[in-house]
C-alpha cells in the first residue's frame, strides 16, 4: 500500500482490478475545500490515458511488475512466440502488446518483458540492434548535399534513413528507441 501523497511518476497502481502506471501527479490546493492529488494514469491494458483524483493520505494498492528476459522465436498466427530464458517455457504475446516493436524483431532477439502474475503488459527491445539491409531505395544522394540520406528496408521490414554509401547486404547498427541509423558494422 502507498499513500496518495507519496505517488511518483512510473509507479504501478492496481485500481478496481485494473493496472495503471502513474504518468504525472500534482497536489492541488483550493481556497475552499480539501486539497487533493490529481493524477494522469496510463491504463496498462488499453494504453489509454485517464485522469483520477485522490484524497490526501488515501491508501492505494501499488504493485511491482516482474521483469523477465524472453527470446523471440517466431510469429504464430497473429501472435508472437517467445521463449522465457529463465524457465524455458514458451510465452505467446498478443500483437497489440508487441505493437510497432515488431519492426525490429527477428529470430533470436532478446527482450525484457514486464509481467504481473502470468499477464504480460509490455516488452522492451535492446536499445541497439545489428540488422542487415535487405533493400534500399536506390536513389543516390551523393551530389553536393553532405547530409543526403536514402531509405533502407531492413531484414525485419523496418524502414529507416541511412547514408548514401549503405548498400544491400550491409549490417548496420540501429537505435530501436529513435529508429535511427548509428553506424555500419
Amino acid at each position: 500500500m502507498v499513500l496518495s501523497n507519496n505517488l511518483n511518476p512510473g509507479m504501478i497502481l492496481s485500481i478496481n482490478g485494473e493496472l495503471y502506471r502513474v504518468d504525472s501527479c500534482v497536489k492541488v490546493t483550493v481556497p475552499k475545500g480539501a486539497p487533493f492529488i490529481k493524477t494522469k494514469l496510463r491504463d496498462l491494458g488499453s494504453d489509454a490515458l485517464v485522469e483520477k483524483s485522490f484524497k490526501l493520505n488515501q491508501n492505494l494498492k501499488d504493485v511491482t511488475l516482474a521483469e523477465r528476459k524472453l527470446e523471440f522465436l517466431y510469429l504464430e498466427g497473429k501472435d508472437y512466440l517467445f521463449l522465457d530464458i529463465g524457465n524455458l517455457e514458451q510465452v505467446l504475446i498478443p500483437s497489440q502488446i508487441v505493437g510497432d516493436k515488431v519492426n525490429f524483431l527477428k529470430e533470436g532477439v532478446d527482450v525484457k518483458a514486464a509481467f504481473y502474475g502470468n499477464t504480460i503488459f509490455a516488452i522492451e527491445l535492446p536499445q541497439f540492434l545489428e540488422l542487415m539491409v535487405a533493400k534500399t531505395d536506390g536513389k543516390e544522394g551523393r551530389g553536393s548535399n553532405p547530409n543526403a540520406t536514402k531509405i533502407a528496408v531492413l531484414e525485419t521490414g523496418a524502414h529507416i534513413e541511412v547514408p548514401p554509401f549503405i548498400e544491400v547486404g550491409d549490417i548496420i547498427k540501429v537505435d530501436t528507441k529513435t529508429d535511427e541509423y548509428i553506424q555500419r558494422v
